[in-house]
């Protein structure tokens, strides 16, 4: 019997397809934005047609709540990881999971893309949900994690917003007082 040295193709799934349409969708949409990003510059990024898109995805809001999906369970599974790891080692899971979140924050895709769904989200119901539900998660798993009571919790998740706005406008490359002072940097 003789052996095939036709290489054998594997088929992608739709799985495969929609992560990989994540992936294009989460590049545009955090250069270009939600509202400012048509389909079918996800598809040609993505490498496949619009109509292939919108039978992964019917709607572009249905692909622009999956990315916001995607993108607190990236954050929730470092965080949880970050606090894992610190309690393993008899140090503060609150430190650890802000250590982590400044570090996630450095991926400028991850933060425009959450800043992009925090102003897509007054508009469409869907990513409203979802940011909502992604924000009780993250709640829930701070104060599982390090069994703090609201007013610290509160105080972790607003220096996160802070860090969000400051990474948005760039301030840690700025050698201002102000911007080492919001940094958290003697100043």
């Amino acid at each position: 019997m003789a052996i095939s040295s036709t290489p054998t193709r594997k088929l992608s799934t739709a799985v495969d397809r929609r992560e990989a349409v994540l992936h294009a969708a989460g590049r545009v949409f955090a250069e270009r934005g939600i509202y400012g990003t048509p389909t079918a510059a996800v598809a040609k990024e993505a490498g496949i047609s619009q109509a292939y898109l919108f039978r992964l995805y019917p709607t572009k809001n249905e692909l622009a709540t999956a990315l916001v999906e995607r993108m607190h369970e990236r954050i929730l599974r470092t965080f949880a990881e970050a606090a894992a790891k610190a309690k393993a080692a008899g140090e503060d899971p609150f430190e650890a999971m802000g250590d982590a979140y400044v570090e996630l924050l450095q991926d400028r895709e991850l933060l425009l893309l959450f800043l992009h769904s925090h102003a897509a989200a007054p508009s469409i119901p869907a990513v409203r949900e979802a940011t909502r539900d992604g924000f009780r998660r993250i709640v829930e798993l701070v104060q599982r994690e390090t069994g703090a009571g609201p007013e610290d919790v509160q105080r972790f998740i607003a220096k996160g917003m802070l860090l969000n706005v400051l990474g948005a406008i760039d301030a840690p490359s700025l050698d201002e007082p102000w911007a080492r002072l919001l940094m958290g940097e003697d100043c």
